[in-house]
């Protein structure tokens, strides 16, 4: 992963950058205005971490309470252990998806200082299939805008992202293949993940 895209998988994971094993089915009444304005309130707390100057440390607590309030934190999570999340007990699941988010948080959230002077702009939305898909531009200094696309589904109950794509580049997908990476080091050993991911990132 070059550090370009790294810096751009800040935003999508932000907003709940990781695999599913498959896409949401039977989303709940999700609207075009609902997407939309989950989005916008999402941003504007990006927005608001990248302007605040605070220390790192400050950023990543605000970042894994974003991650927490805007995504489906445990859909991603037990998505990107795959098949293997079948083989989990209920008390691994809980502790993975714990370890997972805070793991999230530090990995990405400590890079919040390269997005200072930048800015996350919606500036668009549509229905696709069960869910939704909200576009929006980033600015960052120094570079050329790029867009991302927020997927956002009403499944749990409730309007959250469940992935971001970036130029084309699913985040979940790429996390789904870092945390799979990991575990096979670990021999398969989710306990061993978790433990790991508590201290990662």
């Amino acid at each position: 992963m070059t550090n370009k895209f790294t810096r751009r998988g800040l935003i999508a994971t932000g907003f709940g950058a990781a695999a599913f094993a498959a896409l949401p089915q039977g989303a709940l009444a999700l609207t075009d205005a609902g997407a939309r304005a989950l989005v916008d309130k999402a941003v504007a707390e990006i927005n608001r971490v990248i302007a605040s100057g605070q220390p790192v440390s400050g950023m990543i607590r605000d970042f894994e309470s974003i991650f927490r309030q805007y995504a489906d934190v445990d859909l991603i999570a037990r998505s990107t252990l795959g098949a293997d999340a079948n083989r989990a007990s209920p008390a691994q699941l809980a502790a993975y998806t714990e370890a997972f988010r805070g793991y999230i948080a530090r990995k990405y959230g400590k890079r919040f200082n390269e997005f200072v002077g930048g800015r996350i702009e919606v500036v668009g939305v549509k229905a696709v299939k069960s869910w939704h898909e909200v576009q929006a531009r980033v600015d960052l200094r120094g570079e050329a805008p790029f867009d991302v696309r927020f997927l956002v589904s009403g499944r749990s109950g409730r309007d959250l992202f469940f992935d971001m794509v970036i130029e084309g580049i699913s985040l979940r997908i790429s996390e789904r293949t870092e945390i799979g990476s990991m575990l096979d080091r670990r021999q398969g050993n989710i306990d061993a993940l978790i433990a790991d991911l508590r201290q990662a990132g």
